[in-house]
């Protein structure tokens, strides 16, 4: 797989939160073009966000079309810096690499106590991505034991999709 454009690139910009989904707190902020442009890819770009010094957090910006991105803003982070939809915020990412993905203790015991952590590791990175964002985005701890649960039950499909193209039955 190659390496994401300019692992370790530091930008910030400033942009207006806006609402992302109706009657769902769920807002996000539009990338500017010329930050898209120093990314120099038009797909999903795994970045370490801060939003006016918040806590730093893990969050991928998304591609919208026509060589846009967004970047989600958790609640707990507009909570955190008291801004709502229609504020200006400023905005640092920094790069990350997908593959340099770090997984959280209680997933790791889950696959291994069901021997699916290597068939975890070789889901596509933007499924493990999208998965390991959903257990961390868990409020409650029975939300989150049930992500895990997902996780694990994913691993399972990419093992038995394996077997199956091995023609094992």
């Amino acid at each position: 797989m190659k390496r994401p454009p300019n692992v370790g690139l530091e930008l910030s910009f400033e942009a207006k939160l806006e609402n992302w989904a109706e009657g769902m707190d769920y807002c996000a902020v539009p990338v500017p073009a010329k930050i898209t442009k120093a990314l120099g890819t038009k797909g999903p770009v795994l970045v370490m966000a801060q939003v006016n010094k918040s806590e730093p957090f893990k969050v991928s910006l998304f591609p919208v079309g026509g060589g846009k991105h967004y970047i989600r803003i958790k609640a707990k982070v507009r909570k955190e810096t008291k801004t709502k939809t229609g504020d200006r915020v400023r905005v640092q990412i920094t790069v990350l690499d997908r593959a340099d993905v770090s997984y959280p203790k209680d997933l790791l015991s889950a696959l291994r106590s069901e021997r699916v952590i290597e068939d975890f590791k070789s889901l596509p990175p933007g499924e493990q991505n999208f998965i390991l964002r959903r257990i961390d985005d868990a409020a409650k701890s029975e939300t989150r034991e049930k992500r895990i649960q997902e996780a694990v039950s994913a691993a399972h499909r990419k093992r038995e999709n394996r077997r199956e193209k091995r023609g094992h039955h």
